[in-house]
């Protein structure tokens, strides 16, 4: 007999592996992973008498609900409530709420549809107008180039697009699979540029580029004056950093080109409610927007929006809770290179925050980062592709 192991499961494929290989039969291990998937969810701002209907129900099905503690004798009027349950534990429950009032029956289809989201992440051909990238396979690179004289880390660095075409090759040999292009700089108190001023710096790279470039250009914009004209200039895919919600015909351009989108979290100050669950608010309401002017639900890639609207401590909480997007159930982009994260954290000037990037490129893929965003690609790509060995490994059990 050998010792008694305590397994570290990542997601149901992972569970039905290791249940398959002890040579169950199919049926058990399908009943047996529904029995095994334990999910802890949140829901904020449940009636009190929803609350403990839905807590009532859910102990009858073996799993729990933790609830605030006047809930019982309605000396509230909502709660938040956290259960705990296995999928097949939410799927009876779930059933149950559709006969149930005080808006349980919405909640309990919300449920099943978010558990079925979190699954749904699956390995695809993202169709970028044209040229293809793989997304789920393995994580991709999307190597910077600013051709802005004051963007934080690289500012005026490629002045004449000889010397920006040069970077281009430079990225793509390193193992770059996407190169994307942003012309007005995103940092702290910088001068908004208006779409003509934009499009007049970025144009001219643009058309001298995309001939060039073997893989996809994504254009970093939120204008979408600016973005018809890139699109039509060639380029493949749209990133927005403030998620097609400050230009409201962003999204339209998008899906008029069909190119793939990009969505950021971004907000004006620092002020949350609850840091994730209005980031989640914010990222839906990117992709609604998107999905109802015409662009495909697998073409919306979501961006946590490190170093935008958000706190030193904001930022750390958001990297540790990194796997809470995949609840979205949409390919996730991590932007993390060379910045104040990493700056406040080991002091260092933004030519020597290398180490600290690949730091946050390693626990992004561990936590369901489909593509990080860098500057340094070799050193990225490197680290990605050791971090993808060990942590995609169980799919290679299929």
């Amino acid at each position: 007999m050998g010792p008694v192991q305590v397994l570290e499961i990542q997601d149901k494929k992972e569970l039905a592996a290791y249940i398959a290989a002890t040579g169950c039969d199919p049926a058990g291990t399908a009943i047996m992973t529904a029995k095994g998937s334990y999910r802890v969810l949140r829901v904020t701002g449940v009636s009190a008498k929803g609350a403990n209907l839905l807590k009532q129900e859910m102990l009858a099905r073996g799993g729990d609900c933790a609830v605030h503690r006047l809930t019982c004798v309605l000396d509230i009027d909502k709660t938040d409530v956290i259960l705990m349950g296995t999928d097949r534990q939410y799927g009876d429950l779930c059933r149950k709420l559709q006969i149930q009032p005080f808006g349980l029956k919405k909640l309990g289809q919300e449920i099943l549809a978010t558990l079925e989201k979190v699954e749904r992440r699956q390995s695809y051909r993202l169709d970028c107008r044209g040229k293809s990238l793989p997304i789920g396979e393995r994580t991709l690179i999307m190597g910077i180039l600013n051709l802005t004289p004051d963007s934080f880390s690289d500012g005026g660095s490629y002045p004449t697009v000889r010397e920006a075409l040069r970077r281009v090759e430079e990225m793509v040999q390193e193992g770059a699979d996407i190169i994307d292009i942003g012309a007005e700089s995103t940092r702290p108190g910088h001068r908004a540029l208006t779409a003509e001023e934009e499009m007049e710096r970025l144009l001219p790279f643009l058309r001298e580029i995309v001939p060039h470039c073997p893989v996809p250009i994504s254009v970093d914009t939120y204008k979408a004056a600016t973005a018809k004209q890139a699109l039509e200039a060639g380029a493949h895919i749209l990133n927005d950093i403030w998620g097609l919600q400050r230009d409201p015909e962003m999204a339209a351009v998008a899906a008029a080109y069909s190119a793939p989108v990009i969505v950021m979290h971004n907000q004006e100050g620092t002020d949350y409610n609850d840091l994730m669950g209005d980031m989640l608010t914010f990222l839906q309401g990117s992709i609604d927007r998107a999905r109802e002017a015409g662009v495909p639900q697998e073409a919306i890639i979501i961006d946590p929006g490190i170093g935008f609207g958000k706190t030193y401590d904001h930022n750390l909480e958001v990297m540790h809770r990194l796997g809470e997007l995949k609840v979205l159930g949409q390919p996730i982009l991590l932007g993390t290179s060379r910045k104040s994260i990493i700056a406040k954290t080991l002091n260092l000037p933004v030519d020597e925050r290398l180490e600290g990037t690949l730091a946050t490129t390693a626990l992004g893929i561990a936590k369901g980062v489909d593509i990080v965003r860098v500057h340094d690609v070799l050193a990225n790509a490197r680290t990605a592709k050791m971090t993808d060995a060990m942590v995609r490994l169980p799919l290679k059990r299929e």
